[in-house]
């Protein structure tokens, strides 16, 4: 493949902190790069400085001769009133004249290659996918070599996640992509750059996707904390023999001072590496330890919001260790349950039935609870110098260091702090709060790798009942105990694994495809049918008769069966016993099975009465 730019010894200063020194990298034809690294790293500062739209403080930049470099920003930002036509017009507007194609013909084309079928609808109208879709085809309207892609996959729903991953798969030009999102990396990345100061070059390179980079990043991390052992014991007996008397340092010379000192050097600067990924947010959420084996039960909610049917008769219970998880589009009605959950709204028809005294805490996806105009120091500690955690005061100092805040930021607005920072003042604030039950809408936007480790590990931990809306997959596969997904129509689904609903997805676009061509090919002129042989006069048989008579007992009896295993799946005993857990989950996989296809069968023997 054909180097299309290389990059030697970047360095960055902002102020008196230095981002990153010395970096190299290369990006070449083809390329599917992940670039990861701790908040504040300076990821999207590198990544900018490669598209020419920041300069580097050192370093040079080589180019391949009229190499075009699109970057699209984490931010969607749109003008008032804009259109999605208006947009790719006023990006292209820019532009030198001489093009084959005139704008309005190039901007239609990015358009409908990226799915926009109407060109004047207002932007303000858009979901949060469609606005990423809108600067993806600001950015082709360049047609260029490089598109370059920050945060990509923050603020989508699954279904933007996963179209997301169809457009960088069919994609013809090179790609960098900043992303914490794990599934995107290991099913896009060729290869995957951490910028982190755990490595001796600031970075760490891995030709291959996420899974085979964390293998190798653990390798290297052993390997360097081995190292740091062995110079320990090099340096301590340079101390010592450095020590000796007169005697002694008579028969020293300078060589073997100056190797010294050198391992020296290296030993500090080996600790600080191995120092740097342990550097993480301390997440650990109180629980109220309530023994009560119902928290919170929901009977037949309905609700409808803008004449739009949400979801219909929906039933579910949380109980201690459940870890429920919400699927669905956006606008399906996930954080309008969780607020029918939390006694924000109330539903249409049905009841929400909390166990007295029930403490709920809440992790609002839009950050309503954080004033940007009020200092750090202000959002983390409110009153005084210190807070209550677990019962004992803190130190406002020492519960910032926490979550990776210097005491040196406290008079900073939280406006002007970024996404991933205003996100851990949120997890903080409710690390203050016991909880029976931890309702969490997009806990993971914003934050880093390291964090989004905690924050599973914090969840995991959790003796209480957690409900979950996020897009990042990883998490959701790794902590939910149980799934619903809303599909926008008024209509749920439950599901045991975020596998069993992938599984269940690809299903149903297969069917839709199937029942497109055989649309597509009953359209075609075909030839004349005689009456002679047709089957459109079927009836039942007396056996397929009796089948249908005894069909809606054995749905009723297979129901029961599934709402049994529901109900044992649930039950803290069971979750407590992993291999009992997995059993009976695996049990009521089987009997919403077997319920799905009594429903199949009902329907087509209703078909041919």
């Amino acid at each position: 493949m054909a180097t299309l730019l290389t990059a030697r010894d970047l360095s960055k200063t902002y102020a008196t902190h230095t981002l990153f020194t010395g970096v190299a990298l290369s990006l070449s034809e083809g390329d599917r790069l992940g670039l990861i690294g701790p908040n504040g790293s300076g990821k999207s500062t590198l990544v900018k400085i490669l598209a020419g739209l920041v300069e580097p403080d050192e370093g040079e930049i080589t180019r391949r001769k009229q190499l075009h470099i699109a970057y699209v920003d984490q931010e969607d930002t749109f003008d008032e009133g804009a259109t999605p036509m208006s947009v790719v017009l006023a990006e292209l507007g820019e532009e030198k004249p001489g093009t084959a194609l005139n704008a309005q013909t190039r901007a239609a084309i990015s358009l409908s290659n990226l799915g926009f079928t109407v060109l004047d609808q207002p932007v303000s109208t858009l979901s949060g996918g469609w606005k990423k879709r809108l600067s993806i085809a600001c950015a082709l309207a360049h047609e260029p070599d490089i598109l370059m892609l920050d945060e990509p996959t923050n603020h989508l729903d699954l279904e933007g996640v996963l179209w997301l991953e169809s457009f960088v798969r069919q994609a013809p030009m090179a790609m960098v992509f900043i992303t914490h999102d794990r599934v995107f990396l290991d099913r896009m990345a060729k290869r995957v750059v951490e910028l982190s100061r755990a490595y001796p070059d600031g970075l760490f390179e891995v030709r291959g996707n996420y899974s085979e980079f964390v293998r190798r990043k653990d390798e290297f991390l052993d390997a360097q904390a081995t190292q740091q052992t062995a110079l320990g014991g090099k340096v301590r007996r340079d101390t010592a023999w450095l020590k000796q008397g007169i005697q002694g340092r008579q028969t020293r010379n300078k060589t073997q001072v100056a190797a010294a000192e050198d391992r020296l050097g290296d030993f500090k600067a080996t600790v600080l590496r191995n120092k740097a990924p342990k550097q993480t947010s301390a997440i650990d959420f109180q629980a109220t330890e309530r023994k009560t084996n119902k928290l919170l039960a929901a009977h037949h909610l309905t609700k409808t919001m803008g004449g739009k049917l949400l979801f219909d008769g929906l039933d579910l219970k949380l109980s201690p260790g459940m870890r429920l998880g919400l699927l669905g589009p956006n606008g399906s009605g996930k954080t309008t349950l969780l607020r029918l959950l939390t006694g924000e709204l109330r539903p249409d028809s049905g009841s929400v039935k909390p166990a007295p005294e029930l403490r709920i805490v809440n992790f609002t996806q839009h950050r309503e609870d954080l004033n940007p105009t009020m200092c750090l120091r202000e959002a983390l500690c409110p009153a005084g110098d210190t807070v209550e955690y677990r019962g004992k005061p803190v130190h406002v100092a020492g519960w910032a260091r926490k979550f990776l805040f210097d005491p040196s930021k406290f008079n900073v607005s939280v406006g002007d702090l970024s996404g991933g920072e205003q996100a851990r003042i949120l997890i903080a604030n409710l690390m203050l709060k016991p909880a029976d039950v931890l309702i969490l809408d997009e806990p993971t936007n914003d934050l880093d790798i390291p964090s989004l480790e905690v924050l599973e590990q914090a969840l995991t931990e959790f003796p209480g009942a957690i409900v979950l809306v996020t897009h990042d997959r990883f998490m959701l596969d790794r902590l939910s105990t149980e799934l619903i997904a809303l599909d926008g129509a008024g209509k749920t689904k439950r599901y045991m694994s975020y596998a069993q609903w992938q599984d269940d997805r690809a299903r149903k676009e297969a069917a839709s495809e199937t029942a497109e061509a055989s649309t597509v090919k009953q359209k075609k002129p075909a030839a004349s049918i005689t009456s002679t042989g047709s089957n459109s006069s079927r009836k039942l048989s007396y056996k397929l008769q009796r089948e249908l008579d005894q069909m809606q007992d054995a749905i009723l009896k297979a129901e029961a069966e599934h709402e049994a295993l529901h109900d044992l799946a649930a039950d803290p005993a069971v979750i407590a016993d992993r291999t009992r857990h997995e059993e009976v989950c695996h049990q009521l996989t089987q009997a919403q099975t077997r319920v799905e296809q009594l429903y199949e069968r009902w329907e087509e023997l209703e078909s041919i009465r």
